[in-house]
């Protein structure tokens, strides 16, 4: 009885928070964009990659809740249809029956271009008649690709295939099916900002841990080159994240996995010194000053700066109060130059 009445406020809201076509062509312009909705069906993870010839087309076309579902709203836009959508699929509502609630009342739905899958795995699509042409959408198993304003209408087709085809995880497969529409011209006017937004299968009790991707590429002149540097960089810190996680059950192996594999992903040492560093102080930390040392020097290689921060570190607690062990740390450090 509580999930029918919640149902029934959350349509009450949607009838009057989505305004009527002619307030939306005063309030935004067509955010014309190629997007992905998908849900993995090993992990359960759900997430939506997104490109425009748009200024930060991340805080309004992507919209993802764990355990509940995605969202992308996009042509002219209708942000509402995000929080909105998310909020029917979390009563229970499957994918097609929140995007037919939130259509149905929107005076404005024949410019609307929004797709939805939710955490089963159910998928819905919306086209609008007056969206810009080429403007189509295509769905299939547990995914949803649209378009509008695309230079060509082979857009979303070469986005369904290139996903089908794709290996790895989601958001691997998700960025296939971006570089896909972009290679059959994608937006007629060219390429601005990107979006890819991943959340769990299932919510926890800390919302700060149901976001697995959260990244935007607000202005660049290859947003998705950008985007999956940002993607190889993310992958390689939740990597950090997971090897961490280890080291508090004292698995220090397993610990050490996930932090070579991040360190894989960052080969360049003249860029980011930040992952070998707190390896290295992590591994000191857990008593293995030798194995602390590669890491160390790794950080040091990048920047000398990393010993003088080093030395702090017992002030904060963050190593032992130990005036000998700091010496041999930062002299360990500078012997690899």
């Amino acid at each position: 009885m509580h999930s029918l009445r919640h149902s029934f406020l959350i349509l009450i809201a949607c009838l009057v928070s989505i305004p009527s076509f002619a307030q939306q062509v005063s309030l935004f312009r067509p955010v014309a964009t190629y997007s992905i909705v998908a849900r993995d069906s090993l992990t359960g993870q759900m997430g939506v990659a997104v490109q425009s010839h748009w200024f930060s087309v991340g805080p309004i076309v992507p919209w993802a809740r764990a355990g509940v579902g995605a969202v992308a709203t996009q042509s002219f836009i209708e942000p509402a249809y995000g929080p909105l959508g998310l909020d029917l699929m979390a009563t229970g509502r499957s994918a097609p029956d929140a995007l037919k609630a939130l259509t149905s009342t929107d005076e404005g739905e024949a410019v609307r271009q929004v797709a939805m899958v939710d955490a089963r795995g159910r998928v819905a699509a919306h086209t609008g008649s007056r969206a810009i042409f080429a403007a189509g959408h295509q769905t299939g198993s547990q995914y949803s690709v649209q378009a509008n304003m695309m230079e060509h209408d082979t857009v979303w087709s070469a986005m369904a295939v290139a996903y089908e085809s794709a290996e790895g995880d989601l958001a691997e497969r998700l960025l296939a099916a971006l570089d896909a529409a972009q290679a059959e011209g994608g937006d007629i006017r060219g390429k601005q900002s990107a979006a890819i937004l991943i959340v769990p299968a299932e919510a926890s009790n800390n919302p700060w841990n149901d976001v697995i991707f959260n990244l935007r590429i607000e202005d660049h002149p290859e947003p998705l080159k950008e985007l999956r540097r940002l993607v190889k960089l993310q992958r390689a810190y939740n990597a950090m994240n997971a090897g961490d996680g280890y080291m508090t059950t004292n698995d220090i192996e397993a610990a050490l996995a996930e932090y070579d594999f991040a360190l894989s992903l960052l080969p360049d040492e003249a860029t980011n010194g930040e992952a070998a560093f707190w390896v290295g102080i992590t591994l000191v930390e857990a008593g293995d000053e030798l194995g602390a040392l590669p890491y160390l020097q790794r950080a040091y290689r990048q920047d000398i700066r990393w010993a003088e921060l080093l030395v702090r570190l017992p002030a904060s607690e963050l190593l032992p109060n130990d005036e000998a062990l700091v010496e041999r740390l930062v002299a360990g450090m500078k012997s690899s130059n």
